[in-house]
């Protein structure tokens, strides 16, 4: 029998490396891989891993590592410079805060890599389902942020 510290790893190549949309899933190709493992224990090792589910170019709904960049994976489809990523449909400003509406299930996944990327003058977000609240800093230029946000928005 494996121990808990490969399967942990067996989990996290797993999850990087395919979309995989369920516990079900995951414990049939850890089976595969011969670890015997429950629903129960697998559940308390992905919430120990912080793995979550977000809403990938397809619009269904995959495991993922903390700070891993979903979309850039190397099995996913190639898309074009104009193609909006996370089903954006639109910006807008009102005094220091930004809405941006999305396809339904994708406003989690873009406000975790606004989150989590280089975007001066955004303090923070709130995310819904469709939607996302940017607050932002004092006195940022709204071009500024339409800028630094289309490399995120737009695939590259």
């Amino acid at each position: 029998m494996k121990n808990k510290n490969d399967r942990l790893e067996a989990i996290r190549q797993t999850v990087s490396e395919m979309d995989v949309k369920n516990q079900e899933q995951l414990m049939k190709i850890l089976q595969e891989k011969g670890f015997e493992v429950t629903q129960a224990t697998l559940s308390r090792d992905l919430k120990k891993m912080k793995i979550s589910k977000v809403a990938n170019t397809y619009g269904d709904y995959v495991y993922v590592l903390p700070n891993h960049a979903l979309l850039k994976r190397g099995n996913e489809a190639v898309h074009t410079v104009s193609q909006p990523r996370y089903g954006f449909e639109s910006l807008n400003f009102s005094g220091n805060m930004a809405v941006i509406r999305t396809k339904p299930g994708y406003a989690a996944s873009l406000a975790y890599d606004i989150d989590n990327s280089s975007v001066s003058g955004i303090l923070g977000t709130i995310a819904g389902d469709d939607t996302l609240l940017l607050i932002l800093a004092e006195g940022t230029s709204r071009l500024d942020i339409k800028r630094e946000l289309e490399p995120i928005i737009i695939s590259m």
